[in-house]
């Protein structure tokens, strides 16, 4: 790890940064292609609590995002660089996501449940239980090439007050789908101790899955899994990376099928974002002076990387494009 790197805490984000920027490091050639010598890493915002589910709005050139102990949703415009408040109370609203009609499809905390926001402004509630019992908190969320609706529910909104309400868990942790056709849900997976972040593969034959139950598991690992796709099922889970001391959460795939990881609770030189290749291989990382909780590309070409870490905003141009979800 290079001194630069080590004192990102020191940096003056209202200064130029000399390129090329020493938050972005190269660990393999692979890596070099989608670096850009004359792009830095910029502080977009800071202000939250815990920030989260970060979600592109080409059509309205901004950035939506939560802020989950704040009850609230943020929006950053990129034509004036102001954020104002996109909703608030929020019900404790965690990860985001579009579907193929363009509607914003969110998890809640507080409410336990996953929403549509519909081009009208009003909300329809996709799910909020299952075989007649509350899930625990949905936590992320993807939308699929047949516009149906995958999430997670590991429960984070019910274990403390700060993030939704305190409660006992009436379900396993588990991984869900909701049919586009029928907006019936049905369990895909139920092996990890908290899934999280998830994202397809580009030809979606292949679904990843984080595990962020490390910190309630001893000797569990921090590791991203990997699971094949077959008949709207999950099968074949095995560990994808290990990431040892960080702890990945919300990710997502770049279209040469990159996995761009946000990571935490690692310290100076883990937190921030690990980009793996489609093998598994760690081939860069870009340092931040926070944990990372999510990420998501956008900007008009899709190759605008926006991650949501703990308190700030942060935005990267990088020359690759994410996944259009």
């Amino acid at each position: 790890m290079s001194h630069e790197i080590a004192h990102l805490e020191d940096r003056d984000w209202q200064m130029p940064i000399r390129y090329p920027d020493p938050a972005i490091e190269v660990i393999d050639a692979r890596f070099r292609p989608y670096v850009l010598g004359s792009a830095a890493l910029e502080r977009l915002w800071t202000g939250a609590r815990w920030a989260e589910g970060p979600v592109w709005f080409g059509d309205m050139r901004c950035l939506i995002w939560s802020d989950i102990p704040n009850n609230r949703m943020l929006r950053w415009d990129e034509d004036s660089g102001q954020v104002s408040i996109y909703r608030s109370p929020a019900n404790n609203a965690n990860g985001n996501t579009r579907d193929k009609q363009g509607r914003l499809i969110t998890c809640e905390h507080d409410s336990r449940q996953v929403t549509r926001t519909e081009h009208d402004g009003t909300i329809t509630v996709l799910i909020d239980r299952f075989d007649d019992k509350r899930l625990n908190a949905p936590n992320d969320v993807v939308v699929a090439g047949d516009s149906s609706i995958w999430f997670t529910d590991p429960g984070y909104g019910i274990h403390w007050n700060y993030e939704g309400h305190q409660a006992p868990f009436e379900l396993p942790t588990r991984t869900y789908r909701i049919d586009a056709n029928t907006g019936i849900a049905s369990v895909v997976d139920e092996s990890l101790a908290k899934p999280n972040g998830l994202a397809f593969s580009p030809d979606e034959q292949t679904l990843y899955l984080s595990d962020t139950g490390a910190s309630h598991t001893p000797g569990h690992p921090h590791a991203i899994y990997a699971f094949d796709v077959i008949d709207h099922k999950l099968e074949n889970g095995r560990v994808f990376v290990d990431l040892g001391k960080p702890m990945p959460d919300g990710f997502r795939v770049d279209t040469a099928g990159n996995l761009w990881a946000a990571t935490g609770w690692g310290g100076p030189g883990h937190d921030g974002v690990q980009v793996f290749a489609p093998d598994g291989t760690k081939i860069g990382a870009i340092h931040l002076p926070e944990g990372a909780a999510n990420l998501c590309f956008g900007g008009t070409k899709r190759n605008r990387l926006f991650i949501t870490a703990s308190q700030s905003i942060y935005a990267l141009y990088v020359e690759t494009q994410g996944l259009p979800y």
